[in-house]
């Protein structure tokens, strides 16, 4: 189909830079750190009215608690914000995910909470480019796909969710659950600094270990103690080693906490660490070893060593769908001037989750900036348009080209 078609459709974003960038500072002064549930609920809010326009079913979802660790070693239970679900047209045979987050990883006590200037094009702020300023793009896509005349070839669903930054372990059923729905998904990362989007990318698994040992006084009773930490100074150090064993995996230890007097032989710490696993089978290997290291510690006399966690997220691995969808994606961007390449990254999110349910999808046509997860976050504000317009353009040629709907469908039969 010719492309000169669809600009008519899409010139009407070239007037929402103003719009998109005013919603996305609003967004960024309100809190919304992952264990932050009346600042993630209140995100979610403005996104339901600013949804408004787009006509769908909103339903607001209740979900587990979030069971963390604390660094004493105990269960400690956080209540998390609400998922966000909005749909339309569920009837139609071909059916899109459209996801994003709520949270960032910016906790109401976290000192960077202001939104600023760097220059006359990045604006610095808390969660401006992961991944409010993407929550703009999607919605804008959405209107501007919704005045055209294919918008009821397509059902689409949004899921904006509160606990990505921790690893979605509360909305990953979610995701499941419309993964069961949808043929293809778009997802709101911010793309790479350069523009490019991500590829495969790795699994990811966050573990806690806490060790038991026994208190003694360090100096009347030193032998009758059991030393804990000393324990899990050994059990981190083994864990370490691991590294380089296999490759495409990495293990990094995190945090560690334990200890009190030291006239006393310490009886409790913890630690949490983080596995990346490069495909499927890894995580077998893991287990295995994350096992024999615990075994190892827990045949010392008086200590006892107990693991918390698993891996949250698959690898994604690139599918022949996948490989459609982004060459559909390449040639949309070529249509508006952006080149776009894809490489594959060590960071996830619920792009795995989405291909592991054999969903093939873009989890990057967020916004462009940098330095997310840090103080020095930054979006790039000329990016909001041209975004939004590639998303656009992405949702009107799926809707009008049945052929490129075919594609992807019979790619992901397993035809290349």
């Amino acid at each position: 189909m010719d492309a000169n078609l669809f600009f008519p459709w899409l010139d009407w974003l070239n007037e929402r830079y103003s719009a998109m960038l005013e919603a996305t500072i609003r967004l960024a002064e309100i809190n919304s750190g992952s264990l932050n549930a009346t600042g993630v609920d209140a995100v979610g809010a403005a996104l339901v009215e600013l949804c408004q326009p787009l006509d769908g079913e909103v339903q607001r979802l209740n979900l587990p608690p979030y069971i963390l660790i604390t660094p004493e070693g105990e269960q400690a239970r956080y209540p998390l914000g609400h998922a966000i679900r909005i749909r339309k047209r569920p009837e139609a045979p071909f059916q899109i995910y459209l996801g994003g987050h709520l949270d960032t990883v910016y906790a109401p006590d976290h000192p960077f909470q202001q939104v600023r200037w760097m220059d006359g094009n990045r604006l610095n702020g808390p969660g401006v480019t992961d991944l409010k300023g993407g929550l703009l793009v999607m919605i804008n896509a959405l209107l501007a796909f919704e005045r055209t005349p294919w918008a009821d070839q397509l059902g689409w669903e949004i899921l904006l969710n509160p606990d990505e930054e921790i690893g979605s372990p509360a909305s990953a059923a979610l995701i499941a659950e419309a993964a069961e729905r949808v043929q293809l998904g778009l997802i709101y990362e911010p793309c790479m600094p350069d523009g490019s989007l991500a590829g495969a990318r790795k699994g990811s698994g966050n573990f806690s270990v806490v060790v038991q040992g026994r208190a003694a006084h360090a100096g009347r009773e030193h032998h009758l103690g059991r030393n804990a930490i000393r324990a899990l100074c050994d059990y981190i150090s083994a864990l370490d080693q691991l590294n380089g064993q296999r490759e495409g995996v990495t293990i990094n230890p995190g945090f560690i906490h334990g200890g009190g007097a030291v006239n006393t032989v310490p009886d409790r710490c913890m630690a949490r660490f983080n596995i990346r696993i490069e495909q499927p089978e890894d995580e077998v290997w893991c287990m295995q070893q994350l096992q024999r290291l615990g075994e190892t510690i827990n045949r010392r006399d008086g200590i006892h060593l107990q693991l918390h966690g698993r891996f949250g997220r698959k690898p994604k691995v690139l599918s022949a769908a996948n490989r459609v969808l982004f060459e559909l994606a390449r040639s949309c961007g070529e249509g508006l001037g952006l080149s776009l390449e894809w490489h594959p990254t060590g960071g996830c999110c619920d792009g795995n989750n989405l291909a592991a349910a054999g969903v093939p999808n873009i989890d990057t046509l967020g916004v462009q900036g940098g330095a997310i997860h840090s103080s020095d976050e930054y979006l790039c504000v000329d990016s909001l348009v041209p975004r939004a317009r590639l998303s656009a353009l992405l949702l009107m040629r799926l809707a009008a080209e049945p052929e490129t709907r075919q594609r992807i469908l019979y790619a992901g039969d397993g035809h290349d």
